[in-house]
């Protein structure tokens, strides 16, 4: 059924409210999953700090195509690049209406780097990826190593390379992180795993 936009006042107070309730539900899972789990577990020893410092710029996309969350990931790179990184260090941009299939969410990928390089971004900011059914290649779909990459939506992380490059130098171990999480996640399993949400 298309998508029909409010017209009388009453409609459109009704339509914000419900968008605005939506959007707090989105960032308020997400925001759960980093505590619970990317935090929780130290999946990402980088994170903490960010987010004790509300560092940490929660947007939600309303976009319903990839030509139009290509727009928008251009807008919030742009402010990223300018923002003070006091305030702002990083971005998760959250995208609830798209991307079901990781596949179509991995091909749009490759169209956020590209962009990413026609920016001239490419060394100074980069695009990491969360997804709700994130896949390694070659995993099966249930090994719990996959965990370490899904989110609650289908999530774009833009972040800064010189403040992940301090993040790396203050932790001389930080090659091992993935290897570390896939024997946290093994030890934790797909009930625990599930466990943390409830």
């Amino acid at each position: 059924m298309p998508f029909t936009p409010p017209r009388s006042r009453g409609e459109i107070a009704w339509w914000m409210q419900m968008s605005i309730e939506h959007a707090d539900a989105v960032v308020g899972a997400t925001r759960q999953w980093l505590e619970r789990a990317v935090i929780g577990l130290n999946l990402c020893p980088f994170a903490k700090a960010v987010h004790v410092k509300q560092q940490i710029r929660y947007v939600v996309s309303d976009t319903q195509t990839p030509d139009a969350l290509l727009a928008e990931l251009e807008r919030e790179l742009a402010f990223l690049v300018e923002a003070d990184p006091a305030q702002v260090d990083t971005t998760l941009l959250i995208v609830p209406q798209q991307f079901a299939a990781f596949l179509d969410f991995f091909f749009f990928l490759n169209e956020a780097e590209a962009l990413l390089k026609r920016m001239e971004l490419s060394g100074v900011l980069q695009i990491a990826s969360f997804h709700p059914h994130f896949e390694f290649a070659g995993n099966d779909p249930d090994d719990i190593a996959n965990h370490t990459n899904r989110s609650p939506y289908p999530t774009l992380h833009l972040l800064r390379e010189a403040s992940l490059d301090r993040a790396v130098a203050a932790f001389p171990d930080a090659a091992e992180i993935y290897e570390r999480n896939i024997e946290t996640l093994e030890k934790l399993g797909h009930a625990g795993w599930n466990a943390l949400f409830k």
